[in-house]
């Protein structure tokens, strides 16, 4: 956990002494002086404080070494422009290359989504992924690729390989493209998004199949953005999701209608 140091850090950078910090978090300045050197740990609601502080997200506080980051992107952070807050330039991606110093691509295959909701972060998990190259992809970005399970993007099928380009500035994000969401509630998820980004902090995911209704994700919860590039499948696509939104378009009527012959008869 990186927060003493990142606390140190940050402080120093706003010209505060640790007396400052502390009245300004109301809290004794033993206690500030035992968080920056690891005697002790902050609560969580103190975690919050410190977030709001700062203006940077708690994952970023614990888990990203900020000493590590250029100028720019320390002005970018302490500027309100943390990825995991509101989306942004700046992006701490771990990934891996080969000998020859190439972007690899990584496999997450479904076994082994509930270990990358955690294991993201960790270059140690990134690197136990299968990897492999594609040669038709350009090799100055950076890829991924990540087995879907369920049908609520059919055609696409379940078992799918979806590969997906590692999105750094999420305000500019396509309403009507697909994309590869992480968030540690949801985990992996495949959608079409909206992007509300610059309105209320949200972007809605919309699924290919009419059988799933749309939602909404806060930009706060989602940890990584992946553009969707294409799919491999041994599956042909099959008609059967406009059978069942047939169905489901026939059923939403006869609703409607008992609804309608429920008023006039009240």
């Amino acid at each position: 956990m990186l927060l003493s140091e990142n606390l140190k850090l940050l402080r120093k950078r706003k010209g505060l002494t640790q007396d400052d910090l502390a009245a300004i978090l109301g809290i004794k300045r033993p206690t500030l002086n035992n968080y920056e050197n690891r005697v002790a740990t902050p609560p969580v609601d103190m975690l919050i404080r410190l977030s709001d502080y700062f203006g940077i997200s708690i994952d970023t506080l614990l888990r990203v070494d900020l000493s590590g980051l250029s100028q720019f992107q320390l002005r970018e952070l302490e500027n309100g422009n943390d990825v995991f807050i509101r989306g942004s330039k700046l992006r701490v991606l771990t990934s891996t290359v080969g000998a020859d110093n190439e972007e690899n691509i990584e496999l997450v295959p479904e076994k082994a989504k509930a270990g990358y909701l955690t294991g993201f972060a960790d270059p140690e998990y990134i690197e136990s992924l299968p990897l492999f190259r594609l040669p038709f992809l350009d090799k100055a970005r950076k890829y991924r690729t990540f087995q879907i399970s369920g049908d609520s993007m059919w055609p696409i099928p379940h078992g799918a390989w979806v590969t997906g380009e590692f999105v750094r500035d999420w305000s500019l994000l396509k309403s009507g493209v697909a994309y590869i969401i992480l968030t540690l509630d949801d985990g992996i998820s495949f959608k079409i998004i909206r992007n509300r980004i610059n309105d209320d902090g949200q972007i809605d995911c919309i699924s290919l199949n009419p059988l799933y209704q749309p939602y909404s994700l806060k930009v706060s919860d989602i940890r990584e953005i992946w553009h969707f590039v294409h799919y491999i499948s041994p599956e042909l696509p099959s008609e059967r999701v406009e059978m069942d939104h047939l169905v489901r378009t026939l059923s939403e009527i006869k609703q409607e209608v008992s609804d309608i012959k429920g008023k006039l008869s009240s």
